[in-house]
């Protein structure tokens, strides 16, 4: 595989589990997912965990998935990576749930160590959703994580990925503060 072909498959794969987060803040809104309770004195989510932006993001999440692999090589059981079509779909489901879900862990995470919403939290803000959205693709299909980001040369093209993601991260966090949509930069 070449160097751009290897930088740029993870990207690809791992579209369904970026796109989430954006599109719950979106989204987002309306009864907060952990009902306001508490757990020794700090909140368990936040009113920033929402049913109708985890709902929606993830939703939107698998529709990136679906139209990547409706415009990949139909005739091809490979689908550009992401298997043949069952397989697709299942990876795209664990991709976008897994994402939301890391991004609930994280905020879950944030409360117990008494950070409030928008505190920073260096790499767990940025990584959270990239390790739920491993994670539940791992448990789903260890063989396509190896296959696909791992094996031969992929591991350069995941590193490339994750770094990719810290710089994206912040891009978007900026923009969605220029928007209104956020109370701080990151």
């Amino acid at each position: 595989m070449d160097l751009i072909a290897i930088l740029l498959t993870p990207i690809w794969l791992m579209l369904p589990a970026l796109v989430p987060n954006s599109a719950a803040v979106i989204f987002g809104g309306g009864p907060p997912m952990d009902f306001g309770r508490s757990w020794r004195g700090n909140r368990l989510l936040g009113d920033g965990k929402t049913w109708r932006g985890f709902i929606g993001g993830a939703l939107i999440g698998v529709l990136v998935g679906a139209i990547e692999i409706a415009v990949s090589d139909p005739l091809s059981e490979d689908h550009f990576g992401f298997g043949p079509t069952g397989t697709a779909l299942a990876i795209v489901i664990a991709l976008s749930v897994g994402s939301m879900s890391g991004d609930v862990l994280g905020a879950f995470v944030k409360r117990r160590l008494g950070l409030e919403r928008g505190q920073k939290a260096p790499f767990l803000d940025q990584y959270d959703f990239v390790a739920g959205a491993l994670l539940f693709a791992l448990v789903l299909d260890s063989g396509w994580i190896a296959d696909n980001l791992i094996d031969d040369n992929a591991w350069v093209g995941l590193i490339f990925f994750l770094v990719l993601v810290y710089l994206i991260h912040r891009a978007v966090n900026i923009i969605g503060y220029k928007l209104g949509k956020k109370d701080v930069p990151w």
